[in-house]
């Protein structure tokens, strides 16, 4: 029974906290000047951030480097409160697909207050990136430590849609939405 107990202790704030995250990613209450498309060719040189990629070749470095900051901007306009739902959707592989998860979610109190703070990104392919993020509230950790996908789609690097049916796996309790599917 004390098991019991403490496993409900801890269940409950981090399912509330997967809830507000996963509300983040699907809020909106404006636009956000970060939340810009951002395009470029992709690269497959890895970084784990534009000064790591400076022991890859020049040509790859700028190639690098520019994904890199492309997926970074993306990803955290993505997860930004402030960033519109039509951005959202813009910035999320398939983003049509959730466009009415990522409305239904927008304008919620505690997601204006949601962001990500993206620490690394790998280039693993032309098409794919591996980024190595916190999900913040009001500025601090609220999720630390997490792994997602973003994906070369339609001329821009977007958050894969993988990485967001995870938080809204975890948001509705282990059961991802159909849509996930």
């Amino acid at each position: 029974m004390r098991s019991h107990l403490l496993a409900r202790r801890i269940a409950a704030p981090a399912l509330g906290l997967a809830l507000a995250l996963s509300m983040a990613a699907c809020s909106s209450s404006g636009s956000s000047a970060a939340a810009s498309p951002s395009s470029a060719p992709p690269s497959s040189a890895p970084a784990s951030s534009p000064a790591a990629s400076s022991s890859a070749t020049a040509g790859s470095t700028a190639a690098s480097g520019n994904a890199t900051a492309l997926v970074t901007a993306n990803w955290e306009a993505f997860f930004d409160g402030k960033t519109s739902a039509a951005k959202k959707i813009s910035l999320l592989e398939n983003g049509q697909k959730f466009a009415s998860i990522i409305n239904a979610q927008a304008g919620s109190g505690i997601a204006a207050s949601a962001g990500a703070k993206v620490h690394a990104v790998v280039v693993n392919s032309p098409a794919q990136a591996t980024v190595h993020y916190d999900i913040t509230l009001n500025g601090q950790t609220a999720l630390g430590n997490q792994t997602g996908t973003a994906v070369y789609q339609d001329g821009m690097w977007k958050v894969g849609d993988v990485s967001f049916c995870q938080l809204l796996k975890i948001e509705n309790a282990g059961t991802a939405p159909s849509v996930c599917s």
